[in-house]
């Protein structure tokens, strides 16, 4: 097959929707589907020559919502060259173009929400979500409702998605998603991290990897690990990722009140080999989110073998405590401070076998290949009959 995916940006620091899209852009060429790019980025954006991949940037594009002008003249001369369009994400401009070029054309469209559907939102910015619900009829509720299938990445996603909106129609389909394998080369890049950070070396180090944002629980992180630092000494905590420089102050200035910020690091954005090594550098991964709809450095972690600590608001929880792959409490204070101290209080076995048993539930539920295979069968089954001929040679 010939796929088309539709990203709002490919920019890395926007969260993990473009790393899926990547990764199972390479999984699906592997198993023989071809297929194109399109974002609504400026194609002179730094992030468009970055990507490893091509990119058929359609941007600039204006405000929030990301409108551009290009886009759906685009769709309309070369949607006809795929068998099915994918639509990454909600709330921007590629779902409303992508209903007006396709919903009464051969071509289906297929939505991910990527968790842009969680009631966690109407909750946290009640007015946002009125100026959602303004544009929600004419807009969202259409391009759901016209999908040829609205692929949800666990059951959790696709039971909150009903909760935010009474005007919500969608012929929901529980997919997977997840990511590749991580390179076979863990001690090297364990070293390659310990190298830009030699001050971690023989620390037991606890990561976070991510975005600084609110919604990721960051704040209870730190207070968290104020109130065990002192049960070990060797304990750091690595807290890695973008995010607002704001938000990343008063972290800070926090965790010096606590007298934690000589044990806390922060290394902004980690990528390739310093990526990798943090995660087989750490004894475990935490991320106790308020919202996180499927928690790709999550999987990425249980892939090297780490056990991972999350809240019951990570929308694979349920998977991962049936694997034993590392412990699960609410998104509280409580509920974080109780994940590190299970973790404290671990055997060594205990640990061993929680590590075996992440690469199990990785292996078993969350590598790319099967998520490919499973996108594949889910077009399949969902495109209609037209449009499972063979697609036309694209257009030059």
């Amino acid at each position: 097959m010939r796929l088309l995916h539709l990203v709002p940006s490919v920019d890395p620091q926007g969260g993990g929707v473009i790393e899926g899209v990547r990764r199972v852009q390479e999984a699906l060429a592997a198993q023989g589907h071809t297929g194109d790019l399109v974002s609504l980025d400026d194609p002179r954006h730094p992030c468009v020559a970055a990507h490893p991949g091509p990119v058929i940037a359609t941007g600039p594009s204006r405000g929030g919502y990301m409108y551009n002008e290009r886009l759906l003249p685009w769709l309309k001369a070369h949607a006809g060259d795929y068998d099915a369009v994918i639509v990454n994400g909600l709330w921007q401009y590629i779902g409303f173009a992508a209903w007006r070029a396709l919903h009464a054309s051969p071509t289906p469209y297929f939505v991910y929400s990527h968790g842009m559907l969680d009631p966690w939102f109407k909750r946290r910015y009640p007015l946002k979500h009125l100026k959602k619900w303004l544009y929600w009829p004419w807009g969202e509720y259409r391009v759901l409702r016209d999908a040829a299938a609205v692929v949800f990445t666990c059951e959790e996603e696709r039971l909150l998605a009903r909760q935010s909106f009474w005007l919500y129609r969608a012929r929901e389909v529980v997919g997977s998603y997840g990511t590749s394998a991580p390179p076979d080369d863990g001690p090297r890049q364990a070293e390659v991290f310990f190298s830009a950070y030699p001050a971690l070396r023989g620390r037991r180090v606890l990561l976070f990897l991510g975005r600084i944002h609110e919604k990721k629980g960051c704040d209870l992180l730190i207070e968290a690990f104020a109130r065990v630092a002192a049960q070990a000494p060797d304990l750091h905590l690595v807290m890695a990722g973008p995010g607002d420089e704001g938000l990343t102050r008063q972290l800070q200035s926090r965790a010096d009140s606590l007298g934690v910020a000589d044990r806390i690091s922060w290394p902004g954005m980690l990528s390739g080999d310093l990526k990798w090594g943090a995660f087989h550098a750490c004894e475990v991964f935490c991320l106790p989110s308020h919202q996180e709809n499927f928690g790709i450095a999550v999987v990425e972690a249980m892939a090297c073998g780490r056990p991972v600590l999350i809240s019951d608001k990570v929308n694979i929880w349920r998977e991962i405590a049936e694997d034993r792959a590392g412990f699960v409490e609410p998104d509280t204070l409580e509920g974080t401070t109780a994940l590190l101290q299970h973790w404290l209080a671990a055997t060594p076995a205990d640990l061993d076998a929680m590590r075996d048993a992440a690469r199990r539930s990785f292996a078993r539920r969350f590598r790319m290949e099967q998520v490919a295979q499973k996108l594949v069968d889910i077009i399949r089954t969902y495109a209609p009959p037209s449009a499972r001929e063979p697609a036309r040679p694209a257009r030059t």
